[in-house]
C-alpha cells in the first residue's frame, strides 16, 4: 500500500430513533465493500457540515429527519483510491433522528439498510472510533440510570473493549 496522501473531511449522519425504551441505529452497507457503515459524504457547497450529513442520509438511505447542530464525535479511516493510493480521511458525525424514510431515492437498490440495537450497531462497524462513537451516543439516550452507570463502568474498566 502507498503512502496515505492528504487529509480529507466527510460529514455523517448517525441515524437513530428511540423505540419504546430501546435506542435503534441504522446502518448501511458501503456499495462496495459491503461492510456495515453509517450515511457519509463529502462537503457541499453552500450547505453547512450537518446539513451536507442530512444530505447524505436522504441520498444514500432514504432517511429525513431533525440533524444536530454539533457533532457528536469524529473518527479516522483510510479511504481506497485509485490503484495503491489510500488517503486518510477524518468524518464528523452527526446525530440524525429520524421521522420518516421515503419510498425512492437516489442510491436505492445499491445500499442495504437496517435498524440495530445501538449496542449490536457498535459491534458491526468497523472503526473502533466509529464503535465508540455510537456506544456512547445509544448510552447517553438510554432511559435506565443503572444501565448508564453500568456502561460508565464497564468502558473504565475495560475501555475501548465494549
Amino acid at each position: 500500500m502507498k503512502p496515505f496522501k492528504t487529509v480529507g473531511i466527510q460529514y455523517a449522519a448517525l441515524p437513530y430513533r428511540l423505540e419504546g425504551r430501546r435506542v435503534e441505529v441504522m446502518l448501511i452497507t458501503s456499495r462496495r465493500t459491503r461492510r456495515w457503515i453509517i450515511p457519509k459524504g463529502w462537503p457541499m457547497p453552500g450547505l453547512k457540515p450537518q446539513e451536507a450529513a442530512a444530505v447524505e442520509a436522504t441520498e444514500e438511505a432514504g432517511i429525513l429527519g431533525e440533524i444536530g447542530e454539533r457533532p457528536v464525535g469524529s473518527y479516522h479511516y483510510l479511504k481506497a483510491r485509485k490503484g495503491d493510493e489510500t488517503q486518510a480521511i477524518q468524518v464528523l458525525v452527526f446525530p440524525l433522528r429520524v421521522a420518516d424514510q421515503v419510498p425512492a431515492f437516489k442510491e436505492e437498490g445499491q445500499r442495504t439498510f437496517k435498524w440495530f440495537a445501538y449496542e449490536e450497531a457498535a459491534r458491526l462497524v468497523n472503526e473502533p472510533s466509529l464503535k465508540r462513537i455510537i456506544r456512547d451516543f445509544g448510552g447517553s439516550l438510554a432511559p435506565n440510570p443503572l444501565v448508564k452507570a453500568f456502561r460508565r463502568y464497564w468502558s473504565w474498566r475495560f475501555g475501548a473493549q465494549l
